[in-house]
């Protein structure tokens, strides 16, 4: 089970056995910066409050069942009780802190009619849930969110155009009150004030019930939105092999069980973007470890084929989807002590039968050949041909040896496909394999729970360069802010072929990055992922060797975590620590700019620091980069220039 260490400070209880004639409750943050206000009287809504100034109000919340009960809605109080938490917690696979400090203050609302709305007000951020205790199984027709904002709000708007979808979008910088009521996102989506105040809503412990999306109003409030359940689908003329067409559903999107919690609806508020960095909210608010012995799950680098197209050279054989290009990948990863590779589409007979190889894979061969150079190696699948036989294929593929599955194209979020979701995690971790996630939402507390489930998808990552110039400078440095905030994020960063906007062209084969080498390199430390790709050829990467020697130097998971500066679209400069070493990450979107970086976050001591900052002529010719090694203290202030769509990292040692 998850190891973790708990302390219940009870600082004071307010209760009431029978109905209560109270129905108005404050709640703070244990800092007293964040105020909650609930509302239980006809309706129950909350508001609210930074430093005493309103964020939102008045934001009415309910779940109504198709027996016709709605909770939150004709309220009467059994029993009100707020109570102070302080927990340390120590992640499994840890993301940003091995240690995370958990305090919050928490108010519990028995309500009439066998449930409880039960609000949280930590220093970061808001959250509540509702929790049933019926003795049968329950119909959920919808829940209800209205955020109601204070002044008007800009967002950076994932806007979907479906409930099917891959979470790949754009976050486009749109004031609320103009997002009409047909639009709608996925989460997490930021909000901002004029005053600076940023709200990011998510969500955390999903579990048996579908995502949550928003939608807008035309007015300067956003509601909640959820797919219906999925009684029948179809499968398609084409794409059939990974694509359903929804033919009939509920009218209502969850059954489940009467007795239960339901999501935590999260919301970060803060005055400053660096706080968006540092805390780990969902993970926090999601169900401890399921597992009962976690020893195997092993993070680390991986050597992935697909990027880059397989498109090796130098070597005496036909290089493609076969036996020796990926020894070929098997030796790099043994030479760099990477922990794994991954085979993408194309290793399998066909993309339905996923237990047998393609003629030219010999899979005993490789897993055999991997095992005596300590890489592992993980295999790529569709998720349909994975839900209809999951025990037989993944049966096969521990026979095999297969240390780890990349699941691609869900699609979906309704109440099925999350459940599928825990289903693969959970017959995963039987077989000592990791999930990475693909084609995914975002994470949602699953990785706490499983945390086999060591990375996902779920945004426009470095692939979209195949087919577009979506991946821009300013696009990288605004996701740590908004998607990293709810867990890991496989972007798939690495690319050795690199330029700026007006030079970069989407190529499939032979694909390149916008930005620099240096912003390349930065993503290692900056982005989180515990199972981290180095995406591009193999034969590049021993081409620029002192590049991919300092890249598999950089760690996935880390001790600590702190911000040297931050703004969500412009810049971010990140320190993080692994044992006594630490790393610094810096990126920047398409402005030149300097930063001065405050080291006093390190201990007393003089450290050496191998630095990787861009070239001279990192402006005009995006790969030219230079390699310092220098020496301080924690009383330097580095001043650093970043090109456009720059970046800059350095190792850090005593």
């Amino acid at each position: 089970m998850e190891n973790f260490k708990k302390f219940l400070i009870l600082l004071f209880v307010s209760s009431i056995s029978l109905f209560s004639y109270c129905t108005n409750f404050r709640l703070s943050s244990p800092d007293g910066n964040i105020l909650l206000v609930v509302s239980a009287e006809d309706i129950l809504t909350w508001s609210a409050y930074l430093e005493d100034q309103p964020v939102m109000e008045n934001c009415p919340v309910s779940i109504s069942m198709s027996s016709g009960q709605v909770l939150g809605k004709e309220l009467k109080v059994l029993k009100n009780e707020i109570r102070t938490f302080k927990e340390q917690i120590f992640p499994l696979v840890p993301r940003k802190k091995s240690v995370i400090d958990d305090a919050y203050n928490e108010l519990s609302l028995t309500m009439k009619g066998d449930y409880k709305i039960v609000f949280r007000a930590y220093d970061c951020g808001i959250a509540y849930r509702f929790e049933t205790n019926f003795k049968d199984e329950i119909e959920v027709e919808n829940e209800q969110l209205e955020i109601n904002f204070s002044d008007n709000m800009t967002a950076w708007f994932p806007e979907e155009e479906s409930f099917i979808s891959h979470y790949e979008r754009d976050y486009i910088k749109e004031q609320v009150n103009d997002i009409g009521s047909s639009r709608f996102c996925s989460l997490p989506v930021l909000f901002e004030s004029a005053k600076g105040t940023k709200v990011l809503f998510t969500e955390a412990d999903l579990f048996d019930y579908p995502c949550m999306f928003l939608f807008g109003s035309g007015e300067n409030y956003m509601k909640a939105g959820f797919p219906k359940r999925v009684l029948e689908v179809t499968v398609p003329e084409r794409g059939g092999d990974r694509n359903e067409i929804i033919s009939k559903k509920a009218d209502h999107i969850a059954k489940t069980a009467g007795e239960r919690t339901f999501p935590w609806r999260l919301f970060y508020v803060t005055g400053n973007d660096a706080d968006l960095l540092t805390n780990d909210l969902v993970y926090q608010l999601s169900r401890p470890s399921q597992l009962e012995n976690s020893d195997w799950i092993t993070p680390g680098k991986v050597a992935w084929d697909w990027w880059n197209a397989n498109n090796i050279y130098g070597v005496d054989f036909k290089s493609g989807i076969n036996t020796e290009t990926y020894k070929y990948y098997i030796d790099f990863a043994s030479k760099y002590n990477l922990e794994y590779i991954i085979l993408d589409e194309g290793w399998s007979e066909t993309t339905t039968n996923v237990k047998e190889t393609n003629p030219d894979i010999d899979m005993e061969e490789l897993v055999r050949y991997a095992n005596g150079k300590n890489v592992g190696i993980i295999l790529w699948l569709l998720w349909k041909p994975l839900d209809k036989e999951m025990n037989s294929i993944l049966d096969q593929y521990q026979r095999w040896g297969i240390k780890g599955i990349k699941v691609d194209f869900m699609q979906r979020a309704d109440q099925y496909m999350v459940n599928y979701y825990e289903r693969v995690a959970r017959e995963a971790a039987k077989r000592k394999m990791l999930v990475d996630f693909h084609g995914a939402f975002k994470p949602s507390g699953l990785r706490r729970a499983y945390p086999n489930v060591i990375s996902y998808e779920g945004l426009k990552g470095l692939e979209n360069s195949k087919w577009s110039d979506a991946i821009t400078p300013e696009h990288d440095v605004t996701i740590p802010f908004i998607r990293m905030v709810a867990g890991p994020m496989d972007f798939t960063p690495g690319a050795m072929k690199n330029a700026q906007p007006d030079n970069f062209f989407p190529r499939f084969e032979r694909p390149m990055s916008q930005g620099t080498r240096c912003h390349q390199i930065a993503m290692y430390v900056i982005y989180e992922s515990p199972l981290q790709m180095l995406s591009d050829s193999p034969s590049n990467y021993y081409k620029e060797s002192e590049c991919t020697e300092y890249i598999v130097r950089i760690p996935t998971i880390w001790d600590d975590t702190e911000v040297l500066a931050a703004k969500v679209g412009e810049f971010i400069a990140l320190a993080r620590r692994n044992g006594d070493n630490w790393y610094i990450g810096a990126m920047n979107n398409g402005e030149q700019r300097e930063l001065e970086l405050d080291l006093s976050f390190l201990p007393e001591g003089r450290y050496t620091a191998e630095i990787m900052q861009d070239g001279i002529n990192a402006d005009r010719y995006a790969e030219d980069y230079k390699k310092v090694v220098t020496s301080f203290d924690n009383n330097t202030k580095l001043n650093i220039n970043l090109f456009p769509g720059g970046g800059w990292a350095a190792i850090i040692k005593l």
